[in-house]
C-alpha cells in the first residue's frame, strides 16, 4: 500500500505465519525420534515417503527466488528470464539417472552429505573438504535470497517504515521472521520444513491459479498483456542505450539462453539442500517416484513466469525488480487475497531457508568438524554442532541482507550456481565410475572455481562494476555464454588430462570402500547386510571398480 501499512493483507500474512510457526515447533513431536542423532535431526530419520519427499524437494527447488526473481527477470528483460523453465525440464531426466544411485550408496554406508560419499569413494579428505566448502559457500547467498524475498513482501505491505526510519525499527519484522525460522529449525530439524512444505505448496498453487485467471481478466486478456509488454521492451533504456528487453529472444541471445539453461539444470541438484531432501526419503523407489511427478512444478513455473509480463501491463513501476511481483499482487488483488499471496511468498522463503541451513550445517559437522577438528565426536556432539552451525549460517545470510544492496542478491546466487556446478564431475562422475583420479578431480575443481570466480568478477552491469551477471564471451568460440558451463568444461578437461598423467605416473589413487552392489541396493537389502559399513576412510577394504 503506497501510503501506509496494508493492515488487512498484513493480518492475513501474520495469521499464516503464526500457523506455520506452530507447525514448525510441533514437527519435533512427529514420530518418536532420537534427538541426539544427526540422521534424525538433519535427515528426518531417513523415513519420508513419496509425497513428503515430493513436497520437500519442491520446497527447496521452488523458493522465494522462483516466486520473486524469475518473473522479476522477465519484468526487467523479457524472454531471457524464461531460461528457468527449460532448465527445470532438463533436470528431471538427469536426476532420475543418478539420484537413486546416490541414495542407495548413502543409505548403505550411512552417509549424511555428498562429501561423505566423495571421501568414501575416492579415499580423499582433501577432495571431500573441497566439496563441503563449495556446498557451504554456494548455499549462503541462496539463503540470503530467501530472506530478500521475505523483505520484499514486508516492504510492499508497508511494514517497517520508510527509508528514513531507524534501521532497527525498519528491519525488526525481518529480524522476527529470522528468529522464528532459527528457533523451529533448531528445535525440529528437517521435519519442520517437511511439514510446512505442504502449506507452502498449497498456497503457491492457489495463488498462481487465481493470478493466471483473475489478473488477465482485469487487464483485458493475454493479447493486451503481451502487446503492452512488447511495447515496453522496445523502449530504449537510457542507461545502456539499448532496448529494455525482448518479448522473444533474438539470435544473439541464443547461446546465453541455452548454456544458462543447461548449466543451471546440471547445478540444481548439486546443491546440498537438494541432496538433503533426497537422502531423507525411506527408499530408492521413493526417489524414483518423486522425480517422475516433479514436472508438475515446471508447469507451475511456466505460469508463474508470465506474471512478469502482467506486472508490465499493469503499470507496475519499481526501481528494484524483486518488488515487481509483490507490488503486482498488492495492486491487482483484494487486500485479503494479497495477504494470502504474500504469505505464499514468505512461507516459500522459510521452507528452503530452513533446509539450506540444515544442509550447510551437516556439511560443516561431518566433513570439517568431525574430519579435521574432533574425529572422535559422538553422535550427540555432531547433532549439537549442526544445530549451532545452522544458526550461524542463517546469521551470515541475515547480515548479507541487512548490509548489502538487495538488487544484487540474485547475482550472488548465480555466482553460487557457478561454484556448485564444479562439484558435478566428482559427484555424478563418482557415482558411475572410479576412473577419475582423486588429485585430478581436485585440480579440475580448483581450475573451475578460479576461472568461474574471476570471469564473474569481470562482468559489469549498469548497477555493478563487478559480479554484474553470469554470462560472458566463451574462450575460443566468441559467443556469450554461461560462465558456469565454461568453467565446468575447463574442469572436465583438466580432470581427464591429469587423470591420464597421474595414472601413468602410478600416483596413489586412494581406497574406495564402496562396492558395485551399494549403488543399486534398496532399504531392505541394505539393512539385511550383516554389519553396517564403516565411515569413510576407516576401513581399508579396497575395490578396484
Amino acid at each position: 500500500m503506497p501510503n501506509g501499512v496494508n493492515r488487512v493483507a498484513l493480518a492475513v500474512f501474520v495469521l499464516f505465519f503464526l500457523a506455520v510457526t506452530v507447525i514448525g515447533f510441533l514437527a519435533a513431536r512427529w514420530r518418536k525420534a532420537d534427538n541426539d542423532s544427526l540422521d534424525e535431526w538433519g535427515l528426518g530419520g531417513r523415513s519420508f515417503g513419496t509425497w513428503i519427499t515430493w513436497f520437500l524437494l519442491g520446497g527447496d527447488v521452488y523458493t522465494a527466488y522462483t516466486f520473486v526473481a524469475v518473473p522479476a527477470a522477465i519484468y526487467a528483460a523479457g524472454a531471457a528470464g524464461f531460461f528457468a523453465v527449460p532448465y527445470t525440464i532438463l533436470v528431471y531426466p538427469l536426476i532420475f539417472t543418478f539420484l537413486p544411485r546416490l541414495w542407495s550408496v548413502c543409505h548403505r554406508h550411512g552417509y549424511v552429505t555428498t562429501a561423505d560419499f566423495v571421501r568414501g569413494r575416492f579415499g580423499s579428505k582433501g577432495l571431500s573438504l573441497a566439496v563441503a566448502f563449495t556446498g557451504i559457500l554456494a548455499t549462503m547467498p541462496y539463503i540470503a535470497l530467501q530472506l530478500v524475498g521475505i523483505q520484499a513482501v514486508l516492504d510492499v505491505m508497508g511494514v517497517g517504515g520508510g527509508e528514513d526510519t531507524n534501521w532497527f525499527v525498519k528491519d525488526l519484522p525481518l529480524l522476527i521472521a529470522f528468529g522464528v525460522l532459527a528457533a523451529y529449525t533448531y528445535s525440529s530439524g528437517l521435519r519442520a520444513p517437511a511439514m510446512i512444505a505442504f502449506v507452502k505448496d498449497a498456497l503457491i498453487y492457489i495463488v498462481i491459479v487465481v493470478a493466471i485467471i483473475y489478473i488477465p481478466i482485469k487487464l483485458g486478456g493475454f493479447d493486451d498483456i503481451f502487446a503492452r509488454a512488447s511495447e515496453a521492451f522496445s523502449q530504449t533504456n537510457p542507461t545502456t542505450g539499448n532496448p529494455r528487453g525482448a518479448l522473444v529472444s533474438g539470435p544473439d541471445a541464443q547461446w546465453t539462453y541455452a548454456t544458462l539453461a543447461l548449466g543451471s539444470a546440471m547445478a540444481m541438484f548439486m546443491y546440498p539442500h537438494s541432496i538433503t531432501a533426497t537422502l531423507s526419503s525411506r527408499s530408492r523407489e521413493v526417489i524414483r517416484r518423486s522425480t517422475t511427478v516433479m514436472p508438475l512444478y515446471t508447469l507451475m513455473l511456466g505460469l508463474l513466469a508470465l506474471l512478469g509480463f502482467m506486472a508490465i501491463a499493469a503499470g507496475v513501476k519499481v526501481t528494484n525488480g524483486q518488488l515487481a511481483i509483490p507490488q503486482l499482487f498488492e495492486t491487482m488483488f483484494p487486500d485479503w487475497f494479497a495477504g494470502v499471496a504474500f504469505a505464499a511468498i514468505g512461507i516459500g522463503a522459510l521452507v528452503p531457508a530452513a533446509i539450506m541451513s540444515i544442509a550447510a550445517a551437516n556439511l560443516f559437522t561431518r566433513n570439517i568438524y568431525k574430519d579435521f577438528i574432533k574425529p572422535d565426536a559422538t553422535p550427540a556432539q555432531e547433532t549439537k554442532v549442526s544445530k549451532l552451525v545452522s544458526l550461524l549460517v542463517k546469521v551470515g545470510a541475515l547480515v548479507f541482507v541487512l548490509t548489502m544492496d538487495k538488487t544484487v542478491a540474485i547475482n550472488f546466487q548465480l555466482l553460487g550456481g557457478i561454484w556448485i556446478l564444479q562439484t558435478f564431475p566428482v559427484l555424478v562422475g563418482g557415482l558411475f565410475t572410479r576412473w577419475f583420479h582423486r588429485w585430478a578431480l581436485l585440480a579440475g575443481w580448483a581450475v573451475g572455481m578460479l576461472y568461474g570466480t574471476l570471469a564473474a568478477y569481470g562482468v559489469a552491469s549498469p548497477t555493478q562494476k563487478h559480479f554484474g551477471g553470469s554470462a560472458r564471451e566463451i574462450p575460443g568460440i566468441g559467443e556469450i555464454g554461461y560462465i558456469g558451463l565454461t568453467a565446468f568444461v575447463l574442469n572436465v578437461v583438466v580432470t581427464v588430462v591429469l587423470t591420464f598423467v597421474l595414472k601413468a605416473a602410478k600416483a596413489p589413487e586412494g581406497i574406495d570402500i564402496t562396492s558395485p552392489g551399494d549403488y543399486t541396493t534398496d532399504a531392505a537389502q541394505a539393512e539385511a547386510k550383516a554389519a553396517p559399513a564403516p565411515r569413510p576412510g576407516t576401513s581399508p577394504a579396497p575395490n578396484p571398480s
